[in-house]
C-alpha cells in the first residue's frame, strides 16, 4: 500500500504519521508514506523527527492548492488521508479567506486527483463543529450540518464536497468527524497547549466569557487508531463520529489545568466572548463501535496528566512556535 497523508507535519497529521510506521495500531501498513505540508506556523518537521529515518517516509513542502503537484502526489497513492486544514476559530473570525482556499478548494483539489487516478481510498478528516450546537443529546452522522464559525463553514462545506465526489463518481470516500483534540506537539494556540504553556512560565490564562461551552475531549491517539481503522474497514460514503467521551464545561478544563500546574485562579482573566461561540458540541459514536469496533482507550484524567508533563519537559518545542506567530489569548 502506497499512503499520501496531507497535512503530516501538524498536531493530528504527525501522529497519525509516527503511529502508522510504529505500527502502533496494527492495520494496514504502508510500503511507501509520503507527507505533503504546506509548514504554516502550525506545522513543524519537529513532530516527524521520530520517524524522519524510515526509508519509507518521503517528505514534500508543498501546498494542495498545487495542482500539478497533488496529481503528481495522489497518482503515485492508493490511499489518501486528508488531514490538511486551517483549523483555528478564532483566525477564522478575524480573516476566512485562507480556511475557504485551504479547507474547501484545497479539499476539492484533493478530489479531483483522487478522481483522475483512481484511489483506493480516500478519508477526509473533519470536526464535530460542522454540526453547529447541541443544548442536549449528541448528534449522529443523520444530523444535518449547520456551522457557526467561518472555520467550521469551511469544514462542512469540504464534508460535502467529499460526499459529492462519492454520489456522483462513485469515489471511495470516507469522512470522519472528530470530537476536540489534545495531546503532545498540538500548537500552542489551542486551549490546552496555550494554558499549560501560559501557567508554566507563570502568566495568566483567557477564560471567555462565564466558562460554560461544553466540549468533549478526544486524546490524539484514539483519534489517529479511529482514523487508520476508516481507512482499514470504512464503508465508502460514510460519514463516523469519534469521540472521546468526556464532556466538560471550559471552567471546569480551566480548574483542572490550574491544578495541573499548581496554579490558583487569581491566574485567569475572564475575557469577552468568542463571536458566535458554539455552546456545546457532543457526538454519539454508536456506528463506528457497532460497525468498527473502535473504543477509545486513554481515560482523560491520564491523558491530560501526561499531555501536562510532556510540555513540561519540551519547552525546546513549544517556546519557539509561541514566538513565531501571533496567538489569540496571549
Amino acid at each position: 500500500m502506497r499512503m499520501l497523508v496531507t497535512g503530516g507535519a501538524g498536531f493530528i497529521g504527525s501522529h497519525y504519521v509516527r503511529g502508522v510506521l510504529d505500527d502502533a495500531w496494527g492495520g494496514p501498513q504502508p510500503e511507501r508514506l509520503v507527507v505533503l505540508d504546506k509548514l504554516t506556523y502550525a506545522g513543524t518537521l519537529t513532530n516527524l523527527e521520530r520517524v524522519d529515518d524510515d526509508p519509507r517516509l518521503v517528505f514534500v513542502h508543498g501546498d494542495i492548492l498545487d495542482r500539478e503537484l497533488v496529481d503528481e502526489l495522489v497518482a503515485a497513492a492508493d490511499v489518501v488521508v486528508h488531514f490538511a486544514a486551517e483549523s483555528h476559530v478564532d483566525r477564522s473570525i478575524t480573516g476566512a479567506t485562507d480556511f475557504v482556499m485551504t479547507n474547501v478548494v484545497g479539499t476539492q483539489t484533493l478530489l479531483d486527483a483522487a478522481l483522475s487516478n483512481g484511489v483506493d481510498t480516500f478519508v477526509h478528516v473533519s470536526t464535530d463543529e460542522v454540526y453547529g450546537t447541541i443544548e442536549e443529546g449528541s448528534w449522529d452522522e443523520s444530523c444535518p450540518v449547520e456551522p457557526n464559525s467561518p472555520y467550521s463553514a469551511s469544514k462542512a462545506s469540504s464534508d460535502l464536497i467529499a460526499r459529492s465526489y462519492h454520489r456522483t463518481h462513485g469515489l471511495p470516500v470516507c469522512i470522519t468527524r472528530c470530537s476536540n483534540n489534545y495531546g503532545p506537539h498540538q500548537f500552542p494556540e489551542k486551549v490546552i497547549p496555550l494554558f499549560v504553556t501560559n501557567l508554566i512560565d507563570g502568566g495568566t490564562v483567557p477564560l471567555y466569557g462565564e466558562g460554560a461551552n461544553v466540549r468533549d475531549w478526544l486524546h490524539v491517539d484514539d483519534h489517529c487508531r479511529a482514523v487508520h481503522t476508516v481507512v482499514e474497514r470504512g464503508r465508502a460514503g460514510e460519514v463516523y463520529n469519534i469521540g472521546g467521551g468526556r464532556e466538560l464545561s471550559n471552567r471546569e478544563l480551566t480548574g483542572m489545568l490550574l491544578d495541573s500546574c499548581g496554579a490558583g485562579w487569581d491566574r485567569v482573566v475572564n475575557v469577552p466572548d468568542r463571536l458566535g461561540h458554539d455552546l456545546r458540541y457532543s457526538v454519539a459514536t454508536d456506528k463506528i463501535r457497532a460497525e468498527l469496533g473502535f473504543e477509545p482507550r486513554i481515560a482523560f484524567d491520564d491523558g491530560l496528566r501526561e499531555t501536562v508533563a510532556w510540555y513540561v519537559d519540551n519547552r525546546a518545542w513549544w517556546e519557539p512556535l509561541k514566538s513565531r506567530a501571533a496567538l489569540p489569548g496571549v
